[in-house]
């Protein structure tokens, strides 16, 4: 793979003090994205697959180790402009879907196109191709609390795409899902990096995902390693 990585990340460690001694949640982990492929982490819980996404996302700061999202090493950039690649760069999907229970789908999709300032016009006509795309054209008017765990996740990945990001971390998106929408969400996700050219790094209990991955990822104990290579990108 010749195009250059749209997202690296080099000796990432997170340690957390305790009085019982230091706690390695991450331990120099190194990885990078690339336009178009699917990456899929795997490891059992605890073994620090949240931990690696918020760093990777610019939600939490790693103890040490570097992050490149384009030309930005958010790790070593002014607030400002971690803000502004957290806004233009990377969509987030949680597995706990995330949504402000008080607003409609459309207004939880519209809000992060509200925050970069898009034009009203370009917000509604966007709005609606994403919930279109996510299969839920016909529950635009519907807050969280009126749909299913399904259709809250596919809101939370519609959100997470509004911004057009170039990168797409997703936190167990099937974690909370019966085995058929499961199935739904992640032809979904595909698409959005095979089609759409996003880079994508999802984590996952599930193996069945692991089949699907362009690359696959083992994180145990806060150690990363390189899985087996599925299906070749480009």
């Amino acid at each position: 793979m010749t195009e250059r990585p749209v997202l690296e990340a080099s000796d990432l460690s997170v340690v957390h003090r305790t009085p019982a001694g230091d706690v390695h949640a991450l331990s120099d982990a190194s990885l990078e994205l690339h336009p178009g492929e699917l990456v899929v982490l795997v490891g059992p819980s605890g073994a620090g697959k949240t931990t690696l996404l918020h760093v990777l996302g610019g939600i939490q700061p790693p103890t040490t180790g570097r992050v490149r999202v384009g030309d930005v090493v958010v790790t070593e950039a002014p607030e400002r402009d971690v803000d502004r690649v957290r806004r233009n760069d990377i969509g987030y999907v949680f597995q706990s879907f995330g949504l402000i229970g008080a607003l409609s789908a459309e207004e939880n999709v519209e809000l992060p196109m509200r925050i970069l300032g898009a034009d009203p016009s370009e917000r509604t006509t966007r709005v609606s191709h994403l919930l279109e795309r996510v299969g839920l054209a016909g529950h635009a008017k519907q807050r969280p609390g009126e749909l299913s765990g399904g259709q809250q996740q596919r809101v939370g990945i519609a959100r997470a795409l509004a911004g057009s990001p170039r990168i797409l971390l997703a936190d167990e998106p099937t974690g909370q899902l019966d085995s058929h929408t499961a199935a739904t969400m992640i032809d979904l996700i595909v698409s959005i990096a095979h089609e759409d050219g996003v880079a994508v790094l999802l984590s996952t209990h599930d193996p069945s995902i692991r089949l699907r991955a362009d690359r696959v990822l083992e994180l145990h104990d806060g150690v990363l390693r390189r899985g087996a290579v599925t299906v070749p990108v480009g």
